[in-house]
């Protein structure tokens, strides 16, 4: 006790590194001395095994219908690639001799070319429409209802997408071709002609789509931050260079993405075939899904078309796989 110049008696306050000491020191039970940031709390094993039947009741219908919808269909496809199974006779196995005749099948061979006519228009027109569209809504027109009404067609069926654009080119009757003879004097058999007929299906997708991957490619735009182009209109960039040289490589994950789904949709189409032309006129319109359909639901030959399929779903996911690896899929050059 010290004794101060006023008389009062006092107790020393220990210094600093005193006091941990002695807390430090204190006998009792040791402290857990926890990192902030680093101290999660874990669950016991008792309880992660009380949850685990509401856990499987939770995810059972979504695995019970991939099961039977996806799983199933798929590997009963890949066994019956390998048969000669008819609707009247059950599966024989045959082994490669589908795939051989395949190989040497003209009509496949044409409905394969004919699909990539068909993809590659989609690709390209649909792509570039949808990038020069979510620009155009991204700096120019943000009015929400213009992009709804952009939207529309994805939310149109395809069947119906199929048969209005039927009656619009109708040759006799279709507003298109009455527009066309005003100014030109003659119609055009857009889904009666050889070269217009898988044009004119590539135009009906696209507008279907376009849309939709407009969309897409509005909601990339949406992360490019906008000092980029405050920085190239300091710089004297015109809108059009700044499309070039700004726009088009930020946009590259999301352009990879959409050029993805074109393609698959793309290698898919049937249904507005089959609604427009079936196949004709001469197979000129005769893509690969037609094809199948003809083998399968009109031939009856199950097994042949599933060997169809299985080439379809190879070649799809052979161009999917190079496609991300050529364009770089997983980078940005905002990182």
């Amino acid at each position: 006790m010290v004794v101060t110049s006023q008389g009062n008696p006092t107790t020393p306050v220990p210094p600093p590194s005193a006091a941990v000491a002695t807390t430090a020191t204190r006998p009792g039970r040791p402290r857990t001395v926890r990192k902030p940031g680093r101290h999660t709390p874990t669950r016991s094993a008792a309880a992660r095994r009380r949850d685990l039947p509401a856990a499987l009741l939770l995810i059972f219908p979504a695995v019970a219908g991939f099961a039977v919808f996806f799983a199933y269909p798929t590997l009963r496809g890949i066994y019956l690639s390998f048969t000669d199974f008819h609707v009247l006779t059950p599966p024989h196995w045959v082994g490669l001799a589908n795939f051989r005749e395949m190989s040497g099948d003209d009509v496949f061979w044409h409905s394969l070319l004919v699909t990539v006519y068909f993809v590659v228009l989609s690709v390209c027109f649909g792509t570039l429409i949808s990038l020069v569209t979510a620009v155009v809504l991204h700096r120019v027109a943000r009015s929400s209802v213009l992009r709804g009404v952009i939207l529309l067609p994805f939310l149109i069926s395809n069947v119906i997408a199929a048969l209005v654009w039927q009656w619009m080119l109708d040759p006799q009757l279709g507003v298109v071709n009455i527009v066309l003879r005003h100014l030109t004097g003659h119609s055009i058999l857009f889904f009666g002609s050889g070269g217009w007929a898988i044009p004119s299906l590539a135009a009906i997708s696209v507008w279907k789509w376009m849309g939709y991957y407009a969309l897409l490619i509005f909601a990339g735009l949406q992360t490019i931050p906008p000092t980029i182009y405050e920085a190239g209109r300091v710089d004297g960039a015109s809108e059009v260079q700044m499309f070039r040289r700004l726009t088009v490589p930020l946009l590259r994950p999301i352009l990879v993405m959409v050029v993805v789904l074109t393609v698959i949709n793309s290698f898919q189409v049937f249904d507005i075939v089959q609604v427009t032309t079936r196949g004709g006129p001469a197979n000129a319109s005769n893509v690969l899904q037609m094809y199948i359909f003809d083998k399968a639901f009109r031939q009856f030959d199950f097994g042949y078309a599933a060997t169809l399929s299985l080439a379809l779903f190879a070649l799809l996911i052979t161009v999917t796989f190079t496609q991300l690896r050529l364009a770089r899929a997983g980078e940005s050059d905002l990182n």
